[in-house]
Parts: C-alpha cells; structure tokens; sequence
C-alpha cells in the first residue's frame, strides 16, 4: 500500500486488479543511485509548511519535501558505504532558456537568496568524487552526459531519489527505461506540490517504467550489492 489507493475511483480499482502490475520487474547486478534536484529552491532554508515556505519559495513542497530528504539521506549512506555510484541532478541556471512554460508570478528575492536556492541541500550534498550533473530539461538524461557515465560504469540499474514525481523524476524515469535500464524509484524518497500528482504518477511509474519500492528494501538491495562486491574483491 502505497498510498494511490485513496486517489483512485471504484473503476480504477477494477481495473487495477484485472490489469495492474502483479510482481516487480525487478533490479540487475551493477546499480546507481541518482537524487534529481534537490536543493533549497524546493525546500526552503528552514523547515516550514508548504504554505508559509511558499511565501518565499513559490515552487516550495513544504515538510513532506524534507521527509523525503531525510529518508533520502538514510539511502545516500547505506550507498556510499556499500560503493554503489552516487550521481546528484540539478537545475542548470547559467542563462539557458528555460523548458519550463510556467507563468506564474514568482515571489520576488534578493539575488544572493536565489542563488542559494540552486544550492544541493545539506542533507544530501555530494562528497568528493560524486557526479554532479546539471540539465536544462525535465529528464536528467536530455542534453547531459548522463547516459555515457552509466554505460562508462557498467550500470544495468538506476535507484531515483528526489523531485518532482509528477515532473523530473517521471521524466527521468521514462527516458531510464527507454534506454533499457532496470529503473527504481523509493516511495519515500520522493516529492512533489500535491498529494494527487505525487501519488497517482507514483502509482504510472510503477504501472509502466519502473519498481517502485520502499526505503528498507533500497536499502537491502544496496547492501546485498556491496556485500556481493567485497567477496568479489577478496577472491
């Protein structure tokens, strides 16, 4: 239970019971986990409700976004601790026009704040020797080096953490599996503005691209990886 349930009709339900996804696809043997845009721009400097962040930060997702920050952290370690590849997305902000068609008034911020805001949080932010790629398009794999590094690595499996579900993270997932990666999203592990949009393109992704799988069984996959990865080593 992943929490779509309470968004889907007496139709949908049926539906989903005659038609839906009846066991995961499933990972490979060589995975990277992969945090799509998560900085201060979407989260706000301080803890606050969506509402009272967005005063601030027009695109804020408020306290459910730094859940799913705090759980992506616990990911982000079991990681790094298991040698699984960390690769951070984010936001190009260096002057190239924009995908986004959004004409919504932004709140006006000093320039030092907005530049801030396309800072990788605290939380989650790249060590020495992590990836960090930016991009101008909702995919991480849309005009980046993202899929050269992958095939560099050997990756067969990419593990997304961040946000938006309905937005980045569907984009980068869709362009994953069209590329013939085994492609997971963690449940908690991802955000967005509305319960709706975040839950029922959770429910897509894990119709049609992707395993969507919660926090303990991420972690179990990476540490069944890094255990299989040191006995390799000592042989």
């Amino acid at each position: 239970m992943y929490g779509w349930e309470k968004f889907m009709s007496e139709r949908d339900k049926l539906h989903d019971e005659m038609w839906g996804k009846k066991e995961l696809y499933g990972f490979g043997k060589k995975p990277a986990l992969l945090l799509i845009d998560i900085y201060y721009s979407v989260l706000g400097l301080k803890r606050e409700p969506i509402f009272e962040s967005m005063k601030t930060w027009s695109s804020s997702t408020g306290l459910e976004g730094w859940e799913a920050v705090d759980k992506t952290a616990e990911l982000l370690e079991v990681a790094r601790n298991n040698q699984i590849p960390v690769i951070h997305v984010k936001g190009l902000h260096t002057g190239v026009n924009s995908w986004s068609r959004n004409t919504r008034k932004r709140v006006e911020i000093s320039d030092e704040l907005r530049q801030k805001g396309t800072e990788i949080v605290e939380e989650v932010k790249p060590i020495f020797g992590e990836l960090v790629i930016e991009k101008a398009s909702p995919s991480a794999f849309q005009g980046t080096p993202l899929l050269f590094h992958l095939n560099s690595l050997g990756i067969d499996t990419l593990i997304c953490c961040g946000e938006t579900t309905s937005g980045c993270v569907r984009a980068t997932t869709v362009d994953g599996a069209t590329n013939r990666f085994h492609m997971g999203v963690v449940a908690e592990c991802v955000f967005d503005r509305t319960e709706a949009s975040h839950y029922m393109n959770l429910y897509d992704i894990h119709q049609k691209y992707a395993d969507v799988v919660d926090l303990a069984a991420a972690k179990t996959y990476f540490q069944e990886i890094g255990a299989v990865s040191k006995v390799g080593a000592r042989a």
